[in-house]
C-alpha cells in the first residue's frame, strides 16, 4: 500500500503527510503483480513469505480493532483501542523490516519496546481488579462491541502463531513482539468481558 510514496503499510507517516495526502496516491503500482511485496527500508519477499503472513496477520487485526472502535460506545474504550492500533502498527513495522535493515528502526516508533508490553499488563491488572475474570469458558457475543473485541483478539492469536512461524523458519523475529502479541490478546479477552457488561453466556448448558 502507497508504494508510490515508497513507504510500506507499517512505515510511519510524516505529520505533514498524515494530516493529507498528495492528490497523485496511486493505490496501486503493478510491482506487486508477479506475487511479491515490499519491505520496510527495501528488499522484496513473496507474498506467501512467513513474514507477509505475520505482518498481514497483525494488518488485519488493527482492521478488526476498527470495527470494535466504531461500536464500542464508552470513549475511554475508544481511545485506547485507537491507542493499541497505533501500538499494532509498530508491531507490523518491527516484522516487515528487512532484517539487514533492523538497525533503522525506532524504539516505539518502528520497534517493539519492553516498555510497550509493560504497560499492557498494568492494563490487564486494572481491568481484572474493576472486572473480575469469569471463572469458566464463555461465549462471545453478549453484543457488538464485546463479539468485535473478540474477533480481534482471536486475529491478534494468529498473528502471534505466524510470528512464531516466521521466527522458526530462520528469519528474524524481536522477542518483545511475539510478547506484545501475546499479552495483546490477553489484554482483549478483558477488554471484551468488559464490554459485555454483564455475565455472559458459559461455553457449556448448565
Amino acid at each position: 500500500m502507497l508504494n508510490s510514496l515508497k513507504v510500506s503499510r507499517f512505515a510511519p507517516l510524516p505529520p505533514t503527510r498524515a494530516r493529507g495526502y498528495p492528490s497523485d496516491v496511486r493505490i496501486y503500482t503493478k510491482r506487486g503483480d508477479d506475487g511479491t511485496t515490499g519491505l520496510l527500508y527495501g528488499g522484496r519477499v513473496s507474498k506467501a513469505d512467513p513474514a507477509t503472513e505475520a505482518y498481514g496477520s497483525v494488518d488485519e487485526a488493527v482492521a478488526a480493532l476498527g470495527l470494535a472502535r466504531a461500536e464500542v460506545p464508552d470513549n475511554r474504550l475508544r481511545e485506547l483501542i485507537l491507542r493499541l492500533q497505533r501500538e499494532l502498527f509498530v508491531v507490523g513495522a518491527d516484522l516487515a523490516t528487512n532484517p539487514k535493515e533492523r538497525h533503522k528502526l525506532k524504539p516505539g516508533v518502528s520497534l517493539v519496546t519492553p516498555g510497550m508490553t509493560d504497560e499492557l499488563e498494568r492494563l490487564i491488572d486494572r481491568s481484572v481488579e474493576e472486572h473480575p475474570l469469569p471463572e469458566e469458558f464463555i461465549v462471545p457475543g453478549a453484543n457488538t462491541a464485546s463479539a468485535a473485541l473478540d474477533v480481534a483478539r482471536t486475529l491478534v492469536r494468529r498473528a502471534e502463531r505466524r510470528a512464531v512461524d516466521m521466527r522458526d523458519e530462520g528469519a528474524t523475529v524481536s522477542p518483545d513482539a511475539l510478547r506484545y502479541l501475546n499479552r495483546l490478546s490477553d489484554l482483549l479477552f478483558c477488554l471484551a468481558r468488559e464490554a459485555a457488561g454483564e455475565p455472559e453466556d458459559p461455553s457449556r448448558n448448565r
